[in-house]
C-alpha cells in the first residue's frame, strides 16, 4: 500500500504540468473572483479550493475502491486481475509523462457528459468571498474531466477497499498541489524542472518499472 501511495503522489506531482494546462486558466480566473482579498486571504481561499478538489478525488477513490473489492468478491475472483490492469495503466501514464504517447487524453471525453451538469453549479459559488464558497467550488472543480485523474483511479480500483482507495486519490491530489498553489516565477521554475526531458524520462522509467513489476507479480500469482 505504501508503494502505491508513493506512486500516486509521483503521478500527481510529475503529471501536474497537465494540471497547469487544464486548470491554470481556472486558477487565474479564480484569483480575479476573490474581490478585495489580500495575498494571505487569497492563499487561504486557494487552499480551501484545493481541499474541496481533494475531497472529490478522495470520494472517487473510495467509491472505486469499494466497487473493485466488492466486484471481485461477488465474482469469486481475485484483485490480481485488476492489479494487472493497473500495472498496464501505470505504464500508459509513464508514456504520457514522457510525452511519447498521449492516449490518456481520450479518457477525458468520458467525463464531459457529467461535467456539463456540474459546471453550472459553480456559478452559485462566485464571487469567492467566503470559505464556504471556496470549498464548494473546489468540490465541483474535482469533477473536471482529466485523463490523469481517471488513470490514477485505477490504483484505487485495486486498493482493496474504500478507505485505501480514498487514500490513493488523496495522495495523488497532494502531488498536484505545488503546481496549482504556486504562481508566477515559482510556478514557472517548477514547470521548467518538471519539463526537463531528463527528469521526465527518469520519472517515467521509474513509474514504468513499477508498472512492469506490478504486472509481473500479478501474472506470477495468476498463471503460476
Amino acid at each position: 500500500m505504501n508503494s502505491d501511495l508513493i506512486a500516486a503522489l509521483a503521478i500527481g506531482f510529475i503529471g501536474s504540468s497537465h494540471c497547469l494546462v487544464m486548470c491554470g486558466g481556472i486558477v487565474a480566473a479564480l484569483q480575479l473572483a476573490m474581490p478585495g482579498a489580500n495575498v494571505k486571504r487569497k492563499l487561504w481561499l486557494q487552499l480551501l479550493l484545493s481541499l474541496g478538489r481533494l475531497t472529490t478525488y478522495s470520494f472517487f477513490g473510495a467509491v472505486v475502491g469499494y466497487f473493485g473489492a466488492s466486484a471481485m468478491q461477488l465474482a469469486g475472483g481475485s484483485l490480481l486481475w485488476l492489479r494487472l490492469l493497473a500495472g498496464c495503466l501505470l505504464i500508459a501514464i509513464a508514456l504520457y509523462i514522457s510525452r511519447l504517447w498521449f492516449g490518456l487524453l481520450k479518457l477525458e471525453q468520458l467525463g464531459q457528459g457529467i461535467w456539463r451538469y456540474i459546471q453550472p453549479l459553480t456559478k452559485h459559488c462566485l464571487p469567492l468571498d467566503s470559505a464556504k464558497k471556496a470549498y464548494l467550488y473546489g468540490l465541483c472543480w474535482g469533477w473536471l474531466p482529466c485523463g490523469l485523474v481517471y488513470s490514477a483511479l485505477s490504483w484505487s480500483l485495486v486498493s482493496g477497499g474504500a478507505s485505501s482507495g480514498a487514500l490513493v486519490m488523496f495522495a495523488f491530489g497532494i502531488g498536484t498541489l505545488p503546481a496549482i498553489l504556486l504562481s508566477g516565477l515559482a510556478a514557472q521554475k517548477l514547470t521548467q524542472i518538471k519539463n526537463n526531458l531528463m527528469v521526465r524520462y527518469i520519472t517515467s522509467f521509474l513509474l514504468a518499472s513499477y508498472g512492469v513489476y506490478t504486472i509481473w507479480l500479478a501474472a506470477k500469482r495468476i498463471f503460476i
